[in-house]
């Protein structure tokens, strides 16, 4: 085997090397921009859990705390209102799939946004409604998207809804992720999760995932 041929044979293997990283590299970044992240506050964070995980595109959602002052808060703290803290979601998505702006649609299609530190038979300042925004193009999304359910007069009262940044999100205790699967004849899943969500789905069949099992 002559000294050229070997040198061929290790330039060979290096540039085979090399267009996997750089094929890898570019498999990243497809991933990177088509996972994103959306915060919505809209209630009981258990009712709205069960609602965004069924969106299709929506790969996981996580139940937590935002868009107060209190650091590292907790269920028992916020339920105080003291925190300044809304129990809020975030949501995983693949924006290949479903947009932020299906998203924002789904968050006021699936609440009242005109009950002030109110949802549902749940009050205090925990269970506002907040539109969270991580950038420019995000919080334009939300104002336009209020301002089209102002001028049509889909509500008779003005609506609260905060539009807010997400400047940190505090994950909840672990027995509050997935709770209306982990407690599905819970009393509280069972007379206002459940209802909430087959509300919903009534008017958004179009947005759920095949694989929802039927909750009726």
């Amino acid at each position: 085997m002559t000294y050229k041929y070997v040198t061929k044979l290790l330039l060979g293997v290096l540039l085979i090397n090399f267009c996997q990283i750089i094929q890898g590299q570019n498999q990243d970044e497809v991933t990177k921009s088509t996972n994103h992240e959306a915060y919505f506050a809209s209630g009981c964070f258990w009712c709205v859990e069960l609602i965004f995980e069924n969106v299709r595109g929506v790969t996981e959602v996580y139940s937590g705390y935002a868009g107060g002052h209190t650091v590292n808060p907790t269920y028992k703290k916020i339920g105080s209102g003291s925190t300044g803290h809304a129990e809020t979601v975030k949501i995983l998505y693949d924006s290949t799939e479903v947009s932020f702006a299906t998203l924002v649609d789904v968050f006021f299609g699936s609440h009242d946004p005109t009950t002030l530190n109110r949802q549902g038979p749940d009050q205090g300042t925990q269970y506002r409604s907040i539109a969270f925004y991580s950038s420019e193009e995000e919080k334009a999304i939300i104002e336009s998207h209020i301002s089209k359910l102002i001028d049509s007069k889909v509500y008779k009262d003005e609506i609260v809804t905060e539009v807010k940044p997400i400047t940190k999100f505090y994950l909840a205790e672990e027995y509050h992720q997935d709770f209306e699967k982990k407690n599905p004849d819970h009393s509280y899943v069972q007379s206002v999760s459940i209802p909430r969500y087959n509300t919903f789905k009534s008017k958004y069949a179009h947005l759920i995932k095949p694989t929802d099992s039927n909750k009726d």
